[in-house]
C-alpha cells in the first residue's frame, strides 16, 4: 500500500497541533461509538479499561511494544457524539499530549477531525504525524470492513517523518 500523509499544521487552544480528517459513508453515533467504545477500539488501536465518569481511563495501545507503558487519558471535555477533548500522558513523564475528536454529520457522511498537539518540542511532529496517519487509516479499514492489520507501518515511518518535521521547521 502507498500511504500520503494527510496531516495539516493548525494551533488548538494555542498549541502548536497536527490536524487529521477522515470521512466516513456511515453516522454520527457510529462513528463515535468506532472510537470510544472499546471493543470498536481494539479493532484497529487500543484498549481503555476504568470508569469513564470519574474523568478519566487507562488507554494502552495494542500495537505497540510491551515496552510501552499506559497512558492516562483525562477526559476534559465529552460532546457526545461530536467533540471529545482528553489530555494523555504515561505516568512519571512530563509530555502531555493534548487531542481532540470533532465529528460532523452531513448528507449521510461523518466527518472525524482529529487533533494532537505536538508538545514544546517541534521535532515531535516526525513520530506524531506518520503515527496518526496510520492508526487512522486503521480506523477506516476496521470501519469499511478491510483488515486493519493490512495496513503496514513501514508505510508511514519512517517515509513520512520528514514531511511533519518540515511542517514545523
Amino acid at each position: 500500500m502507498t500511504s500520503n500523509p494527510t496531516g495539516r499544521r493548525v494551533t488548538v487552544d494555542g498549541l502548536d497541533s497536527i490536524a487529521f480528517d477522515r470521512t466516513f459513508r456511515a453516522g454520527i453515533e457510529d462513528v463515535w461509538a468506532a472510537v470510544t467504545e472499546p471493543d470498536r477500539l481494539a479493532r484497529w488501536i487500543g484498549e481503555w479499561t476504568g470508569d469513564p465518569s470519574t474523568g478519566s481511563v487507562d488507554f494502552r495501545m495494542l500495537y505497540e511494544s510491551d515496552e510501552h507503558q499506559a497512558e492516562v487519558l483525562t477526559i476534559q471535555e465529552c460532546q457526545a457524539p461530536r467533540r471529545l477533548v482528553l489530555m494523555s500522558q504515561v505516568p512519571g513523564e512530563e509530555l502531555v499530549w493534548h487531542m481532540t475528536l470533532t465529528l460532523v454529520e452531513h448528507e449521510g457522511a461523518t466527518t472525524l477531525t482529529f487533533t494532537q498537539s505536538v508538545g514544546d518540542d517541534p521535532s515531535t511532529a516526525g513520530g506524531v504525524g506518520p503515527g496518526w496517519d496510520y492508526y487512522l487509516d486503521r480506523l477506516v479499514a476496521a470501519e469499511t470492513g478491510g483488515d486493519p492489520a493490512s495496513v503496514d507501518f513501514g508505510d508511514y515511518h519512517p517515509v513520512h517523518t520528514r514531511h511533519y518535521l518540515d511542517m514545523f521547521s
